[in-house]
């Protein structure tokens, strides 16, 4: 085993992508739990029909953020996506405070992911008249009415699918590049095909009467009406976070310049436009009510009354929950590989194998992680983490862009995000990333107001994990992590 040198050369991860492999990359890993998972949490609590509008807004924010992203990995091709650029740009401490909060966003992505696997794999093993028990496949910790609002309780079960699925995605990505590259192509080529079955196939047995109301009016809180649509659409916008997976892979990627922006901004049109038509086809089969479920799209084929679909687009499902597992692995072990050769990670995190030039231990520890949140928390949780968190990072690279063209005004080549800008006081403010920037921490109030009322109800355990994770971080950096950091990068 060695240890990479501080920069991406000959020694380390070697240059083996194209613009197709980051298409791929991209469309694996956002078309997934939005589509199959969370659209119908969004579409139930919140939105009602008008998701449709949470998934246009969601995805027209991250359309400007990928125009930010595309250029910055275009210009600085190296592993670590968001975290290298804001190290770059702002400084080894904000570069921590994002890479840690990264870390949070990529494991619990994974553990969010897995449970949904879970949840499809039972359903499909009901069709078979196999029924998977609860003992292994419902979280140890769950959320459950109380008399002061939702209260914490444990089951006494694990999920061990769910483990399972995350333990497996992690060793398919140390088995190496080429290998899990492989497997993402197909799993992507057959969940496509699936997805647009089930849209193709389910528009001749909508109900339109299921879309009306459109708007369902608001009922309190962020439960419909304007408010759910922007409250479906901050939680949607982690939905669409797989681009950020494509600029991970710059630094393994042979033309940069050219294939990373094709990468980021094609996957986001493919993904936006399918979820769309999915989110349609979805409430015209569902009344919006009954689709609070980890496997909405299994409950909509199983409504249309042809059981040889349902079990064709329920694997589907699987095979689209699968490649996004492995999309997230890779993206999470290369965030992992940069900040450990800055030192703000132990040295093993940038181990790569002999034969297979993969980050295999860190593949390995990151998947135990994963699977150990996914067996215990319940998914209403995780995906609230991550979608607070989401749109926090979102702005930083933003604001990473507006520093680069501030400070380094005569840069060329590469990508540039269009619209121009103006500068005042010698700080340039683009159109694009100023938008970015307004669009995340419009997506960030929503989750913050909800997480708020849901701790004066009762309900502290997003507060506290958010609290707790936060301390950790910081204990690490000042004990640990800036130390190290300073010495490598004296």
């Amino acid at each position: 085993m060695t240890t990479p040198a501080q920069s991406d050369g000959a020694t380390g991860l070697q240059l083996r992508l194209g613009w197709a492999s980051l298409l791929i990359l991209g469309v694996a890993q956002i078309l997934g739990a939005g589509v199959y998972v969370l659209i119908g949490t969004a579409a139930s609590l919140y939105a009602g029909p008008a998701v449709t509008l949470s998934f246009v807004i969601a995805g027209f924010a991250c359309l400007l953020v990928g125009l930010c992203y595309a250029e910055l990995a275009s210009n600085m091709p190296e592993s670590g996506s968001a975290y290298s650029y804001c190290k770059h740009t702002l400084g080894i401490g904000p570069a921590w405070a994002l890479g840690w909060l990264l870390f949070l966003e990529f494991s619990v992505a994974a553990s969010l992911l897995a449970v949904g696997f879970s949840g499809y794999f039972g359903s499909l093993l009901a069709d078979m008249g196999i029924a998977l028990p609860a003992a292994i496949s419902t979280p140890a910790i769950q959320l459950l009415p109380g008399s002061s609002g939702k209260a914490l309780a444990v089951s006494g079960h694990v999920n061990l699918v769910a483990a399972g699925a995350a333990l497996a995605a992690g060793a398919i990505v140390a088995l190496g590049t080429s290998r899990s590259s492989l497997a993402n192509a197909i799993l992507v080529v057959v969940k496509v095909l699936v997805l647009a079955s089930f849209i193709v196939v389910g528009a001749t047995a909508v109900d339109p009467g299921n879309w009306s109301p459109f708007l369902p009016p608001n009922e309190g809180g962020f439960r419909y009406g304007w408010e759910g649509v922007a409250r479906a659409a901050a939680l949607l916008f982690f939905a669409f976070l797989g681009f950020e997976t494509v600029s991970t892979a710059a630094a393994e990627t042979r033309n940069p310049q050219r294939d990373v922006p094709i990468g980021i901004l094609g996957s986001l049109a493919i993904c936006a436009t399918l979820y769309v038509l999915a989110a349609i086809v979805l409430t015209g089969l569902i009344p919006f009510r009954e689709l609070d479920v980890p496997d909405p799209i299994a409950l909509a084929v199983d409504r249309i009354g042809w059981p040889q679909f349902a079990v064709v687009i329920k694997i589907g499902a699987l095979a689209g929950l699968a490649s996004v597992l492995l999309a997230n692995a890779f993206g999470h072990s290369r965030v992992c590989y940069a900040m450990s050769r800055d030192g703000l990670l132990p040295d093993l995190f940038a181990r790569l194998h002999p034969a297979r030039n993969s980050l295999w231990i860190a593949n390995l520890l990151l998947a135990a992680l994963a699977a150990v949140n996914a067996a215990l928390l319940p998914i209403s949780v995780m995906a609230d983490l991550i979608s607070f968190g989401v749109a926090f990072m979102f702005a930083m690279v933003a604001i990473s862009l507006i520093r680069v063209r501030s400070t380094q005004p005569g840069r060329s080549g590469g990508f540039r995000v269009p619209l121009g800008g103006v500068r005042i006081g010698g700080i340039w403010f683009g159109a694009v990333p100023v938008a970015a920037i307004v669009m995340s921490f419009a997506m960030t109030l929503p989750v913050a107001l909800d997480i708020a009322q849901q701790a004066r109800n009762g309900d502290l355990l997003p507060v506290v994990l958010l609290g707790a994770y936060a301390a950790i971080g910081g204990l690490l950096y000042r004990y640990y992590g800036r130390a190290r950091a300073l010495r490598r990068n004296a």
